[in-house]
């Protein structure tokens, strides 16, 4: 009969059968003594290697690559590319009319109640003059006697305006005169923007049928409507300006020079620029009285 194992191996044996026990390894187990009385059953001894004895696999290191070369790539920046909105003019929406006149353009105008001053009119106050003028008088807007009369200019700053027209050695029926708006603003206020907006295209129209030489603003506002700026008449008056291919020379409004009689002669130094274009003689025998119209 065999030796019994020794007391230190069936220990050291009895601790790794409670490790994989505790693992969950038992198909493994026989018992040796019933193996022995039982030689048909025995079968092959099972190796169990001591996980703590064996050596681990050896596996080669993982071969240290270099760094990769650090490569900067630009990024282009999104620009974002908003549309240049263009400078809309007052006049921009308003082609040309062929053959147009200022026939038509007045039946077009009708009974206008386009904006709010039609409400306290009495007459559309549309223009006065020749079809052909070389040179046209644009004011801002009727005042009583023209609301009364339906004609530009025929009151206290009217007489005067005929008489520097006069002085420029014209007659009323040789030029054309007329207003950023046909309806009187109440209490002779400066029309509005609005008013304005509406109504200065049949100006416009107006400009274009006659094709005149020279167009002569009287005062800051119909000045400041033909050539769209909100800068006050003392910056530009007296000066050649284009409104269209059309020279365009702003001065006082006559009834300015009613208030202010001392700037009359400023006035009339303008038209005589005016008269210099247009071919008219400056007769220098006038009186002082007529070269400055009162």
């Amino acid at each position: 009969m065999p030796d019994r194992l020794s007391t230190a191996l069936q220990d050291k044996l009895s601790k790794r059968l409670s490790y994989y026990d505790d693992i969950g390894i038992r198909s493994f187990y026989r018992d040796r003594f019933f193996a022995r009385a039982a030689p048909v059953l025995e079968q092959a001894p099972v190796s169990i290697p001591n996980p703590q004895e064996e050596p681990l696999p050896k596996t080669s290191p993982k071969p240290v690559l270099p760094p990769a070369a650090s490569i900067t790539v630009p990024v282009t920046p999104k620009v974002s590319v908003l549309p240049i909105a263009p400078k809309v003019s007052l006049f921009d929406a308003l082609n040309k009319v062929a053959d147009d006149s200022l026939l038509k353009i007045r039946e077009d105008l009708g009974e206008c109640t386009r904006c709010k001053l039609h409400t306290t009119r009495n007459k559309i106050v549309f223009g006065d003059g020749s079809a052909k003028a070389d040179l046209v008088f644009v004011g801002e807007g009727p005042g009583r006697d023209e609301d009364a009369q339906g004609l530009p200019f025929v009151g206290r700053a009217g007489k005067l305006l005929t008489q520097m027209i006069e002085a420029m050695g014209l007659q009323r029926k040789d030029v054309y005169i007329c207003n950023v708006v046909k309806c009187r603003p109440p209490e002779n206020r400066l029309p509005e923007p609005d008013e304005i907006k509406t109504c200065s295209p049949y100006l416009l129209r107006q400009l274009d049928a006659i094709d005149p030489k020279v167009i002569v603003c009287l005062g800051a506002c119909s000045a400041q409507t033909l050539l769209e700026t909100n800068r006050g008449i003392s910056h530009f008056r007296g000066q050649w300006l284009d409104f269209r291919g059309r020279k365009l020379m702003a001065t006082y409004h006559p009834a300015y020079l009613l208030r202010n009689p001392a700037a009359k002669a400023d006035v009339w130094k303008d038209l005589q620029k005016v008269m210099a274009v247009l071919g008219l003689e400056v007769k220098k025998g006038k009186s002082a009285g007529t070269q400055n119209p009162s």
